[in-house]
This record gives structure tokens, sequence and C-alpha cells, in this order.
């Protein structure tokens, strides 16, 4: 059996290619996948062949938030049964190295993450019509949920890991820079963990639109009024917490200027080496905490959006089908319009 791939050759060399599929082993699935959301990382390899120390050496199928339907089941596979709509995790750490030992599997020493360019050779990512995966990959959602919804458990999961970084949120002032897709999940996040108060950052007016369904109570854009964030910057600043979805210098910059003393900033975006204002880290005794992927947030995701407690909708905003590819990585390169694209498999919608 043929399956179709979207598989990355170089900087904006992105092709859509047929290769073979075989049949589920013991302990596996065959998905016909069905949605796809394109992440920042996707973007930055198609874009820029990279990020940071990661950097696409050779050709990749990218995609590690999806959503497919069990089309066959290999033994010793009994949960799963064929028309299953299900979210992939595309987490895979090993379970004996030492941090898997202590309970740690996202510090994995030999993790596996699909449509990650980070090992090599590198691990192939989901957008193709068929994929083989481990059953315990597969995560059954509510029968009511959209294949597009559930294919955005893995971001959700993501924004669940950061709000759980920053500790109890219960009543608490928070500001989220960055209002793109991991910006608004995490605005979710934050308010389903019991934020009193979300300001939501950006520079353009339709990523902040999102941001009230999501959980914000009020939006700056802080291209169009760079003071905006004074009135919380005054008396050493008066967030809580603050979430850096953003990783630009100008909003980290701020980030440490709003947040009060002794408060935390979770770092959720990733850039290259940047400055920051190291004697505010000082002298207000902030604690800075990075936050990378998820564990036990993907299940946590999954039941979220089965109840639809958290409801991802308005931040889908295209879907495209996989022979458009090219297309959809465009479309999402473009912020004035773009939130979360998708791809679409199989003319499942």
């Amino acid at each position: 059996m043929l399956t179709r791939v979207a598989r990355l050759h170089g900087t904006r060399d992105l092709r859509v290619e047929t290769q073979e599929v075989r049949a589920p082993g013991p302990g596996e699935v065959l998905l016909r996948m069905a949605a796809g959301g394109i992440c920042g990382s996707d973007l930055h390899y198609y874009q820029h062949g990279g990020f940071g120390p990661v950097q696409v050496r050779e050709p990749i199928i990218s995609g590690h938030e999806a959503s497919g339907y069990v089309e066959a089941v290999g033994g010793g596979t009994d949960a799963l049964k064929a028309g299953m709509l299900v979210a992939v995790n595309p987490s895979q750490p090993c379970g004996t190295c030492r941090y898997c030992a202590i309970g740690q599997p996202i510090h994995c020493l030999d993790m596996r993450f699909m449509g990650s360019a980070m090992r090599l050779p590198h691990e192939q990512g989901m957008f193709r019509d068929r994929l083989i995966v481990p059953a315990v990959q597969c995560h059954p959602v509510a029968a009511d949920l959209t294949p597009a919804e559930a294919a955005c458990s893995e971001p959700l999961a993501v924004c669940l890991h950061a709000a759980a970084q920053a500790g109890d949120l219960s009543g608490a002032r928070v500001l989220v820079t960055g209002a793109g897709p991991i910006g608004l999940l995490t605005t979710a996040a934050a308010r389903h963990a019991g934020a009193a108060e979300i300001v939501v950052t950006d520079l353009t007016d339709a990523a902040l639109a999102r941001a009230p369904a999501m959980g914000a109570t009020a939006t700056v854009n802080v291209a169009r009024d760079p003071d905006g964030l004074a009135p919380w910057q005054k008396d050493k600043g008066t967030f809580d917490v603050v979430f850096d979805c953003s990783a630009a210098g100008p909003a980290l910059r701020s980030a440490f200027a709003a947040v009060k003393p002794r408060g935390t900033i979770v770092q959720v975006g990733v850039t290259g080496d940047i400055t920051i204002p190291l004697n505010a880290l000082v002298g207000k005794e902030i604690v800075w905490r990075g936050s990378q992927r998820f564990h036990d947030e993907f299940a946590q995701a999954v039941d979220l959006l089965s109840r639809r407690v958290i409801d991802v909708r308005p931040i889908i905003s295209h879907a495209y089908p996989l022979e458009r590819a090219v297309e959809a990585f465009e479309q999402a390169g473009d912020r004035t319009v773009a939130c979360k694209v998708q791809l679409t498999f199989n003319g499942s919608h």
C-alpha cells in the first residue's frame, strides 16, 4: 500500500511524495490520518532549515500534532478498534535512561519525538495519509470531537505543562507575551488553572482578536502601543506570572519589567541567543523557568478537549489538503491572518 507524505528536503523545498506502508505489527496500529497542525518548529524547518542548534540535515516528513482514524490493529492491542478517532502522542521516551528512571521522561537521553530533526537519522513525522504508530501513543477522543480539535492535543499539552511549571495559578495575575497558537493555548491553560487576570500582548490585531475567546481579560498591541504595559509595570511590576511565548527580546524585557518581585517568568518560546536584563532578574529576585514539551499532560489535554472544557476551535484558522502543503506552510507564515493552520488527509475534514 502507498501513502502520500509531505517531505521537507531543504529550506522552502517541501514535496508531496509517495512511499510504501507496511502492515501493523504486534502492539502497533495503522492510522488513516485525518488532521495535522503546522507548529512553529515545522515552520522554522520550512522557512530557515531549523532553529538554534536543531537543523534539518536530511529529508524529513514534518508534523508532530495530528489525529487519525484507526484502520487496522496489530496483535496484542485490544483497546483500539477500527474507526476510532485518536490523537497521536508524538513523544517516545526510552523508559530506561537515568532521567526516565527518576520520573523525568521529558529529559530522556534517548528521546524519539516524531517530526523532529534533533536526532540523526531524523524522526519522521505525521504529515501523511497513513501512519504506523505504537498503540500506546494513540489516545481515543470523544465521539463528537472533530479531527481538527483532536489534532490540537499536542500543543495544548505543551501549554498545560507550561502552566504547571508556574505553580498554583489560583487567583493569579498573568501576562502572556505572544498570541500565536501556543500563547493562546497557554492563555486557556492559565484560565483553566484559575488565573484571575490574563493580559495578552502581540504585534498584530488578528492574533489578539482571538485572545478573549481563549480566556484573556485584556489585550495590548505593543506594536501600536509600545507603552501599553506601563500600568502593569508600576511599583516594580504587578504580574504574579509571565508566560513568554514569543521569545522576542523586547517582549522578554517587558516581561521582566512587568513581573512583580519574586514573581515567575515561564519561558515557553524558543530562539537563539538573546540578551536579558540580568539586573532585573537579580534585583527583583525573579524566578525564570524553562518549560519543555510534556508527558502526562497529553492525556490531560485529550480529556479537556474531549469534554470541551477547553475549546480550541477559535484558534483553528485554516485547513488545506495534503496536496496543497506548500500553500499551507506559506499561509502559516502570515501571522496577519493565520493562527493554527492544519493539513487534512485522505479527504477527511
